[in-house]
């Protein structure tokens, strides 16, 4: 049975890794259009054409930068004007840069702030315009187990999470009257991941002076479960927030983590 049927969903960091990893599960279960929004608007056509391919499911793909109002704005209304409705909104696109304290340039750290927290605000606000007229929607975001926890050398990815979750908090407040669910996924160390093959290992190996496969064995050691999080651990609980199933959740962040995370 396909949980999504109908829906229309905007995934925004898609063009690649765990954004289309959601994109291409939330076609899959029904959904009668997915946007692939990314800055990388040529590289977000090369996945939608892929999903549909695979799918049969009607894509879009936009592109954005996700700090910039007016582009969220016009991302949403394009949505709107080509499927008249807007249900999901997943929050996923996000940077990462990891250095200790008194190294770090002030300027990434500021950046890093920029498009994890500012730009999810953005986002959902956008979103939430579209969402309102319907009474009925479901925000997203995808958070990270360092919304939970500090983390060593990473000052700046750890305040946008934490930040973060303030911010899904508030504004499931805010949209409650108006039957909008808002609500964030902190997932653990997706090692096989895009981000951490492409970026992570090398800036924690920097960082922490260990090798990449140091590294590796040191974020799966910490898990009780005994491995990385996966791609479709997180797209389990995407579908899960983003389906009439999870009706009553509201303001939450919920782990993905292992058991490495439990508050």
């Amino acid at each position: 049975m396909k949980r999504l049927e109908g829906k229309v969903a905007i995934i925004t960091g898609a063009a690649q890794g765990l954004g289309e990893a959601i994109a291409h599960r939330l076609a899959q279960e029904g959904c009668l259009g997915v946007a692939l929004a990314d800055i990388n608007g040529a590289k977000a056509q090369e996945a939608a054409d892929k999903i549909t391919q695979a799918t049969g499911t009607e894509m879009l793909a936009v592109a954005v930068n996700i700090t910039e109002e007016a582009q969220t704005d016009a991302m949403v209304q394009a949505v709107l004007e080509k499927w008249g409705r807007l249900d999901i909104l997943v929050a996923n696109a996000g940077i990462l840069k990891a250095h200790d304290l008194v190294e770090f340039p002030a300027a990434e750290w500021q950046a890093v702030i920029n498009v994890n927290l500012v730009g999810y605000f953005l986002c959902a606000k956008s979103a939430a315009k579209a969402m309102i007229p319907n009474r009925s929607g479901s925000i997203i975001q995808i958070n990270s187990k360092s919304g939970k926890k500090g983390s060593f050398r990473n000052s700046a990815y750890a305040a946008s999470k934490f930040g973060g979750i303030g911010l899904t908090q508030s504004i499931a407040l805010d949209l409650a009257p108006h039957n909008i669910r808002v609500n964030s996924l902190c997932p653990g160390n997706l090692l096989d991941g895009t981000l951490w093959q492409e970026s992570l290992f090398e800036q924690y190996a920097r960082t922490q002076n260990l090798t990449k496969e140091e590294v590796r064995r040191k974020y799966e050691s910490q898990v009780p479960l005994g491995r990385a999080c996966t791609y479709e651990d997180v797209c389990h609980s995407v579908v899960f927030l983003a389906s009439d199933e999870s009706n009553y959740y509201t303001g939450q962040a919920l782990n993905i983590a292992g058991g490495q995370e439990m508050n």
